[in-house]
């Protein structure tokens, strides 16, 4: 049985290992998932799981047209 990792998780460690780490747009990050075979819905919802851990501190949202999305290091 497979363990499912969290969507934040996911989202993390695709973008990881395509060494992306600057801002980016959802569609851009939801194209980089499929890429990596992460299925997601729509650039909808991997704004709503970012927009949701921006919250918290964990994701850093540049607003503009579009919204960019970078992750907080969590060395900083």
């Amino acid at each position: 049985m497979r363990v499912r990792r969290g969507e934040l998780e996911r989202i993390r460690s695709v973008l990881e290992e395509a060494e992306h780490d600057g801002p980016m747009t959802a569609r851009e990050i939801l194209d980089v998932l499929e890429e990596h075979g992460e299925e997601f819905d729509s650039a909808h919802q991997v704004a709503t799981v970012l927009g949701r851990h921006a919250r918290d501190g964990d994701v850093e949202v540049i607003r503009g047209q579009p919204y960019r999305y970078r992750f907080v290091d969590e060395n900083n």
